[in-house]
């Protein structure tokens, strides 16, 4: 019989986008690095202070923008409850971080339960669960048309120096009218607004990803006023870049 819980604790390389789905209810989570979830509509970054909580075969697409080390649980849905809903991302907590580390070598499905894992994953599910009741709000909408997608996917690959507005509506042939109503239809704010999440989506990333100081990641995606920069990072995160940076530095 497999287990109830197991752990996935392993390296992974940088990949494409790749659709993901599980018979199992899944705790997404990397100890190091960030990954990018898109599912229903949206896009969100997971770097080591969030995770997801995704139902058994609910469908999602994962991208490993960089090198990662993973810390992720499946858990069989006959062993735990539904969760409270198909997709919840969320800022993880220390408790559950800390027992996703006292669980890091349980990676073996077939292996037979013990009382101290096996309560160790009582207590992870239950707090997991908790978490994901109060869903992070850090996510951008993704869009359904080719136009908007296209618009999103250019502005992704220049944060550090964007085109104007009008550049970008000439580049898709369309007026900036059009483009504007698009906007506000498709993704629910203006383009300058989406810009500005994604900023801190990849400013999110980037405090992951290296050693990088504040101020160069300010740089990296197109703020030149560190004060601006952590303004606007607070607004969406609650926390200034250096504080959220060290909610997830530990040793793993």
């Amino acid at each position: 019989m497999s287990a109830p819980a197991f752990v996935i604790h392993r390296d992974f390389a940088p990949a494409p986008p790749q659709p993901f789905r599980m018979d199992r209810h899944y705790l997404l989570y990397a100890a190091r690095g960030a990954m990018r979830l898109e599912a229903e509509g949206r896009t969100w970054s997971l770097p080591p202070a969030r995770a997801a909580l995704i139902a058994a075969d609910h469908a999602i697409t994962v991208e490993l923008p960089q090198p990662l080390t993973a810390l992720s649980v499946l858990f069989a849905p006959e062993a735990t409850p539904q969760p409270p809903a198909t997709l919840s991302v969320f800022d993880i907590s220390p408790l559950a971080r800390a027992l996703l580390t006292a669980l890091r070598d349980r990676t073996d499905p077939e292996a037979p339960g013990d009382p101290r894992s096996d309560a160790l994953f009582a207590a992870l599910t239950q707090e997991v669960w908790h978490l994901a009741r109060a869903p992070s709000p850090a996510h951008m909408p993704s869009g359904h048309s080719p136009m908007i997608r296209r618009a999103l996917a250019l502005t992704a690959v220049a944060l550090e120096d964007p085109p104007s507005f009008d550049a970008l509506a000439a580049t898709l042939a369309v007026t900036p009218r059009t483009l504007a109503r698009r906007f506000a239809s498709e993704i629910g704010m203006p383009w300058r607004a989406a810009l500005r999440r994604m900023r801190m989506i990849r400013a999110i990333e980037l405090l992951a990803e290296n050693d990088a100081s504040i101020t160069e990641v300010a740089l990296a995606v197109g703020y030149a006023s560190l004060s601006a920069f952590t303004s606007a990072f607070r607004d969406m995160t609650g926390q200034s870049p250096a504080e959220y940076r060290r909610s997830f530095r530990q040793d793993l």
